[in-house]
């Protein structure tokens, strides 16, 4: 078995990523087809391939030169805790692209051990960071809060 991390676009499972990201996750649940396209669209995207198979993705979202946002990463269940995450991020903070960025962000709920193994830490200045925070966006609800 080959577990190979790659960002040629046209090896994306979209199906895959959208079934998972609308059905599965807790960030994007219910995330419309046409959303996600657009999100990849304009994304640098990471695949985890296993045989050639689609098993993990993530992407992140910048503009080459001083920030990025990791999102929507995950593994599909049946290959957790076999260390696709951590080649998956291994890619990520390696990627050409990537290098001397200024800042990178990420949101997470139950996975700080991973990014921190890569240097990631909570927010130093909190106070300085705002959102505008839509979880309903998906739903068709536009309350902010």
């Amino acid at each position: 078995m080959t577990l190979e991390i790659s960002t040629d676009d046209s090896r994306l499972d979209f199906d895959l990523i959208h079934r998972y990201l609308s059905e599965d996750s807790y960030w994007a649940a219910g995330i419309p087809r046409d959303t996600l396209a657009r999100a990849l669209a304009n994304s640098l995207n990471f695949g985890a391939y296993l045989d050639g198979r689609q098993i993990g993705f993530g992407r992140m979202i910048t503009d080459r030169a001083t920030f990025a946002y990791l999102a929507d990463v995950f593994v599909v269940p049946e290959h957790r805790s076999e260390g696709v995450a951590k080649m998956l991020m291994e890619s990520v903070i390696a990627h050409p692209d990537l290098q001397g960025l200024r800042r990178m962000l990420l949101a997470t709920r139950d996975a700080h051990t991973l990014y921190a193994r890569f240097g990631f830490t909570e927010l130093g200045a909190p106070s300085r960071m705002m959102e505008l925070h839509r979880p309903e966006v998906y739903q068709g609800t536009t309350n902010s809060r």
